[in-house]
């Protein structure tokens, strides 16, 4: 028997699952073979927008999601991409309209639409309306442990910590295994002070959980410094794996060899190859001399401020921001290109250090010089 054709709904659904799995290319092909069968399928058009955008494609996902309001105006997915798209480009009232009329048509109680507005709006700074979403969805849907955390999200970076705190907790109450918000109080815990409770969320959050090479670090510190654990313990080899994981997923081969090229060529080992800031953590040094890490404080444009390395500041700032997922490399060369974009100025997005030196020098962020030491 011949192979028959999808159904227009059948390539939808095949690519809404590449695109779960990350497979953005998978998904535009398939999208894209689709269309050729179905030209005015609306739902493959706002598939191929959102398949754009995840490639950070922003006037192809915009043509796209204009050819979905073409065929149904209404079409709540499609404008709820669009108004994303529109954040992006700066067009930020636009955006904000935009998800406003998706509200207006019913949709408060839609989880999936609402959380991606919502974090929309949190990856642009615009922690207050972003939160207000939240808060409508949670009211809508109380048993939403996704929608309650991500209003503890945006009260932190609102600076209001202890309710930040409460909402995560009261998250975790409806779903324990909702790993980003205990490790987002974990972090919490460790920037004011209590290791031991920073310790024990971080532990709770089983190693294969851990999408944040900080946590990790932190997790191995803790039990170091608290739990008198050896570098060499195998208690802590399911932490050191999960660690090389997640930084062999940040490590992009190119910008690896442009990096070691300026160090050989620089003598500065600010951003070698062996990372500076994990050998200070696990007390590893090459020598008796070793130089310790120069650590630095930041204060972003929201008052927050963060300290590490130039590498943990950078790193701090893309989770800051909302993109924890990103590597570091393609996080910077994003910045820099979104400075250039509203202000005109040219941020170098090669190198951590040079990367916050030059965005404090146009006043991006505050730059407080390195210290040797790491304590309060």
């Amino acid at each position: 028997m011949a192979d028959r054709f999808w159904s227009s709904e059948e390539y939808d659904e095949r690519a809404h699952t590449l695109y779960n799995e990350g497979d953005y290319d998978g998904a535009l092909e398939t999208l894209k073979e689709g269309l050729a069968l179905y030209p005015n399928a609306v739902e493959l058009y706002a598939g191929l927008g959102h398949a754009r955008l995840a490639r950070e494609e922003f006037a192809w996902a915009r043509l796209a999601f204009e050819r979905a309001l073409v065929l149904d105006p209404a079409h709540e997915d499609a404008m709820v991409g669009m108004g994303e798209v529109l954040l992006r480009l700066g067009r930020l009232s636009d955006g904000i309209s935009l998800f406003q009329r998706v509200e207006a048509l019913g949709y408060t109680d839609d989880v999936e639409l609402m959380l991606t507005m919502g974090r929309a709006l949190y990856r642009e700074g615009l922690f207050a309306q972003a939160k207000e979403i939240f808060v409508r969805l949670a009211m809508a849907r109380p048993e939403s442990a996704d929608a309650v955390a991500a209003i503890g999200y945006c009260l932190h970076r609102l600076g209001d910590e202890v309710e930040s705190r409460r909402y995560l907790r009261r998250a975790l109450r409806i779903d324990p295994d909702l790993h980003e918000a205990r490790t987002y109080i974990g972090q919490l815990l460790y920037d004011r002070g209590d290791w031991e409770g920073s310790l024990r969320e971080l532990e709770r959050v089983p190693p294969g959980e851990h999408w944040d090479a900080l946590a990790v670090w932190r997790v191995l510190e803790l039990k170091a410094s608290l739990s008198g654990l050896s570098d060499g313990d195998p208690r802590l080899s399911p932490w050191r794996e999960r660690l090389d994981q997640l930084e062999a997923l940040d490590a992009n081969p190119v910008d690896q060899l442009l990096a070691e090229i300026e160090v050989r060529a620089s003598g500065s080992g600010q951003w070698a190859v062996r990372d500076e800031s994990q050998l200070e953590l696990f007390g590893v040094s090459d020598g008796p001399e070793a130089p310790k890490v120069p650590h630095v404080q930041v204060r972003l444009s929201g008052g927050q401020v963060i300290r590490g390395s130039w590498h943990d500041a950078v790193r701090q700032f893309r989770d800051h921001v909302g993109f924890t997922h990103e590597a570091l490399a393609p996080f910077m060369r994003r910045m820099a290109e979104r400075w250039h974009e509203q202000y005109g100025v040219e941020v170098p997005s090669t190198d951590p250090e040079a990367f916050l030196r030059s965005a404090a020098r146009f006043g991006l962020l505050r730059l407080m010089e390195p210290c040797d030491d790491t304590g309060e």
